[in-house]
């Protein structure tokens, strides 16, 4: 017997109590599992966020709207930056505090170009509390995927409470499917089989997390 016939044979065993003619549909699968696990404030649920950011070993900081130019000159400044890839839709403001060469992010950019760069700065289109994650779609604040990818400092500003949702499931409805969905949880890492950690491998070594709020 070939594997393929030992697959389809698994198959038909697993189907054999469904009536004939039934589809996926037709009665539709029931899909009552929770969406969020317990019960948390708009406040528990963002620091919820801040925790599992930090334990992803991100760094989280925290702003009103007003003193954000001002903290992303002085995260910049901290690292040395001297180029920073800007999404066409960044709010210009953002980086108005910021001694720095502003560099658009081009369709011509290679991966070397952007290696060259010291650092990106984004919004994002959703923060997971319960995981730690964030959701970039390429937005217009967010640019492609491979800016976030390549140069090795990230520093990403998320609008709370307006962006953060407590779990996958509360996620997925105000996600687009059709878009290129990145989901970051801490900076990129990795380990090898002695689970030695490796940082920066596929992705920025280090991951800023910027928590605006929006009542100041």
């Amino acid at each position: 017997m070939s594997g393929r016939d030992v697959v389809l044979a698994r198959v038909r065993r697993a189907l054999a109590d469904v009536p004939r003619g039934e589809g996926p549909h037709d009665p539709p699968v029931p899909r009552d599992y929770r969406r969020v696990h317990g019960s948390r404030t708009v406040e528990e649920t963002v620091e919820l966020l801040a925790e599992n950011l930090a334990d992803y070993r991100a760094v989280v900081h925290r702003c009103a709207p007003a003193g954000l130019p001002a903290l992303i000159a002085r995260l910049l400044a901290a690292r040395g930056a001297r180029t920073v890839v800007v999404p066409a839709g960044l709010d210009p403001r953002w980086l108005s505090a910021a001694e720095v060469a502003a560099r658009p992010d081009r369709a011509t950019d290679t991966a070397r170009d952007l290696a060259a760069v010291d650092s990106v700065v984004t919004g994002c289109a959703l923060a997971v509390a319960e995981t730690g994650t964030l959701v970039l779609d390429a937005g217009p604040d967010q640019g492609r995927r491979r800016i976030t990818l390549v140069p090795d400092h990230h520093i990403c500003v998320v609008r709370v409470p307006d962006q953060v949702v407590g779990s996958v499931p509360e996620a997925l409805p105000r996600l687009a499917p059709e878009r290129p969905l990145t989901w970051i949880s801490g900076p990129s890492a990795t380990s090898d089989i002695e689970l030695d950690r490796v940082e920066g491998v596929h992705g920025p070594r280090t991951l800023e997390v910027v928590l605006m709020a929006a009542d100041g």
